[in-house]
């Protein structure tokens, strides 16, 4: 697997985690409209959560509506959270970076091209 590939997925764990933790009865089709995932994708994914013991699934089995889940994250599954929010955190702002620097080049192009044709550019404005 592509660390690209390794990110995405470190990428909607982090998600499942704090939709988890924001709303421990979120459905999982709620969670896969949220994250523009598949229902089965979540499904394994929750499994897996479930599996490296970072959430706990509590039925409510006096509820009429059989398929009521609460999803608890654990201790285990707080610390690893958190240690994935940094982790996120530290793309999204290397990505942001990366962007700045690129819009930031594209204004000075856009500025010198005014330059060179007597501010009679293409009529687009930055």
């Amino acid at each position: 697997m592509s660390h690209r590939q390794d990110n995405q997925r470190e990428d909607i764990r982090f998600q499942v985690l704090r939709l988890l933790e924001a709303n421990p009865r979120i459905t999982q089709r709620e969670l896969a409209r949220e994250l523009g995932i598949s229902l089965g994708w979540v499904n394994y994914c929750l499994k897996a959560l479930l599996d490296k013991g970072l959430i706990k699934i509590h039925n409510f089995s006096a509820n009429p509506n059989k398929l009521a889940y609460a999803y608890r994250l654990t201790p285990a599954g707080l610390a690893e959270k958190a240690v994935i929010t940094t982790r996120f955190l530290k793309r999204k702002l290397a990505e942001y970076e990366r962007l700045r620097e690129e819009i930031e080049f594209l204004r000075r192009e856009v500025s010198e091209g005014n330059r060179d044709d007597g501010g009679q550019g293409s009529g687009g404005g930055v």
